[in-house]
């Protein structure tokens, strides 16, 4: 059984205790394969998180199984939210992100 194209898959994790760590999610992703990077999002002038992040799996199959062990299991008291993430260019930016009232 051969891989394949190696293509990396990038997750959203949601639902994340304030107090969940890099290395925690690193750690929990490994369970089902390679980890290529984490990146937990937080709040750009106090720096506390928000809540959610990102994790880009070494593979689309590892992605997928992250997906099925992950989505809707508790961690830290919440249940987390694992989906595939949808690209950047796809969130109606443009001059104003959309908010504009004209």
């Amino acid at each position: 059984m051969g891989k394949g194209i190696f293509m990396s898959m990038k997750l959203y994790v949601g639902n994340l205790a304030f107090q969940t760590t890099n290395e925690e999610l690193q750690g929990l992703f490994a369970q089902v394969g390679t980890v290529e990077s984490v990146s937990l999002v937080t709040e750009r002038d106090t720096g506390r998180p928000r809540g959610f992040g990102f994790i880009e799996m070494g593979s689309r199959s590892e992605g997928e199984a992250a997906i099925n062990k992950f989505n809707g299991a508790e961690i830290g008291g919440r249940s987390l939210t694992v989906n595939e993430a949808k690209p950047r260019e796809n969130r109606g930016g443009g001059f104003g992100g959309g908010r504009s009232r004209y």
